[in-house]
């Protein structure tokens, strides 16, 4: 049996941009309408990782701002832990969903206040979900945490500016787990961070979901951590999901084509000199998206069928992937297969 945590039903989130009214009076402008996520459904189950990963403006810090609570759908639903977020309107209804989930922010010095002590900091979610009662409890659990993200007891005293990046996104964590939640969303966590610091940081993480039975909703573009961290993965284009599944499965055999060049552009240094295919073209307007397929203006196996019909997800293996070209059979072997094929001989 699935013990799902946080589900996404046909999601969408779309913004209206259009100018004011007596500017469209006089121009005659039509309204305008960003398409940021279209029809988007996953499931999240307990204790795992599900990562979305895409190129920028694809919709993917909007999916994790609709699930913080922080952006409502314009349709479709959340469910997390079997109540719809949408549908919370009380401040009793609310509170007990923000306790259980909480949100690992992308930067770290944006994120924490500069007038703060860490320490008061960490406590705030200890203190807005009256988790422990009296000031001496809040400060030895305070002490408690930062131990257990790598930092000292003694750094509560301090105030974010005497951090380096690394540790502040410590605190952050440290924050973010304070609640004792069941779920964590995690918007790009280390991409703000040096390199030699965002292992620290993922092995951090790795660490405290084994010890603290955490699930994590990782929002990244950088392949190399989704491999490090996910158990299931959704990628994203043009505000729709593509291939969605095992982690493993699509990192290792991908079927959608912009799966494929995604995972192409990334280096690999036992690769040598082997030729990459960037990526071609831009991405559309997510003001006036293409019909059919959004991916067919940049796609090699794109056909009069992929211009007009959008393609619905079908199943292979472990993955669920929209794509004609795979359905149809028209999929050549991966271009890691040829690369590897070509070494070789």
């Amino acid at each position: 049996m699935r013990d799902t945590v946080l589900a996404a039903n046909h999601l969408t989130v779309r913004f209206d941009v259009s100018a004011s009214w007596l500017t469209r009076l006089f121009t005659r402008a039509p309204r305008r309408t960003v398409h940021a996520v279209e029809d988007v459904s996953f499931e999240i189950d307990r204790g795992t990782t599900f990562a979305l990963v895409g190129e920028s403006g694809c919709g993917k810090s909007t999916i994790a701002r609709t699930i913080a609570g922080i952006q409502r759908p314009t349709s479709g639903a959340v469910s997390f832990m079997d109540a719809d977020i949408a549908g919370l309107r009380s401040r009793s209804a609310v509170l007990p969903y923000k306790r259980n989930l909480q949100m690992v922010f992308q930067d770290p010095y944006a994120s924490l206040n500069p007038r703060w002590r860490v320490g008061r900091i960490v406590a705030e979610p200890i203190v807005t979900h009256r988790i422990l009662a009296g000031r001496i409890a809040v400060e030895a659990r305070v002490r408690e945490l930062l131990v257990l993200v790598g930092l000292s007891a003694g750094d509560a005293r301090k105030y974010p500016h005497q951090f380096s990046g690394g540790q502040r996104q410590r605190i952050s964590i440290a924050r973010a787990i304070a609640s004792n939640p069941a779920f964590i969303v995690c918007d790009e966590p280390t991409s703000a961070l040096d390199v030699s610091v965002q292992a620290q940081i993922l092995n951090l993480m790795c660490d405290l979901q084994r010890r603290l039975g955490l699930t994590y909703l990782l929002i990244s573009h950088n392949l190399a951590v989704v491999a490090h961290m996910a158990d299931e993965l959704g990628v994203m284009y043009l505000g729709r999901l593509v291939e969605q599944g095992d982690a493993r499965q699509i990192i290792e055999t991908p079927l959608h084509p912009y799966t494929r060049l995604l995972l192409h552009t990334v280096p690999d240094p036992e690769s040598g000199a082997r030729h990459r295919t960037p990526l071609a073209g831009e991405v559309p307007s997510p003001l006036d998206p293409p019909a059919g397929c959004g991916f067919h203006p940049r796609c090699p196996l794109a056909n009069a069928r992929c211009k007009a019909e959008r393609p619905a997800p079908h199943k292979v293996a472990k993955v669920w992937v929209a794509c004609h070209a795979v359905e149809e059979g028209r999929l050549p072997a991966s271009p890691a297969t040829d690369a590897t094929q070509g070494e070789h001989a």
